[in-house]
């Protein structure tokens, strides 16, 4: 790194990256929209399901109406990638945050030189963070049309599943970014 740099630009980019995938990825598990159901037959055309993996609202898109707490007549949480997505997401929030507190022990850029090795620890937990969370978006993609819905309806991917995966890259980034500390200290060893 450079002379006189106390923090090298690998750890610096690992906790821009990490925070900002864990803000997305909380987003994306806490809000109701992983997939939209439109034209719903024996709804008005306006009428939109969301469903998320803890919620399903129902929104009237000409008046705005939103309600949330909707029936779940069709099985929709029963089914397997919503109940792994339900594990997956909130774990993958809590080995972020361990990530990120390892992280700042590691760097500690109020400390003469920052602890490669915690620091490359913490790049790993972060890496893993991002798959536990990249899991279950891609699974549930992958799965997205052969959930329930009501036949003839249309479907489509939420803002909360594209946040998720989103938040799940820039940990994976920022995890891998900071296990290049590994790299100084193999250079100390």
């Amino acid at each position: 790194h450079l002379p006189g740099m106390r923090t090298p630009t690998e750890m610096i980019v690992g906790l821009v990256l990490c925070p900002c995938g864990l803000l997305l990825t909380l987003t994306g598990t806490l809000a109701p929209s992983w997939r939209q159901v439109s034209l719903i037959p024996d709804q008005p055309m306006d009428v939109v399901w969301e469903q998320g993996i803890w919620d399903i609202c129902r929104e009237r898109q000409s008046t705005h109406d939103r309600l949330c707490g909707q029936a779940d007549e069709l099985g929709y949480f029963e089914q397997v990638p919503v109940r792994v997505a339900q594990g997956l997401m909130p774990s993958s929030l809590v080995v972020t945050l361990v990530g990120l507190v390892v992280a700042a022990l590691g760097v500690r850029c109020w400390q003469p030189e920052p602890r490669h090795l915690v620091a490359g620890v913490a790049g790993l937990v972060l890496l893993l963070s991002g798959l536990m969370s990249l899991v279950p978006s891609s699974w549930y993609t992958q799965e997205l049309w052969a959930l329930p819905a009501p036949s003839g309806s249309t479907l489509t991917v939420g803002y909360s599943l594209v946040l998720s995966y989103l938040g799940s890259c820039l940990e994976i980034l920022g995890g891998l970014a900071l296990t290049l500390s590994f790299h100084h200290c193999c250079k100390e060893c």
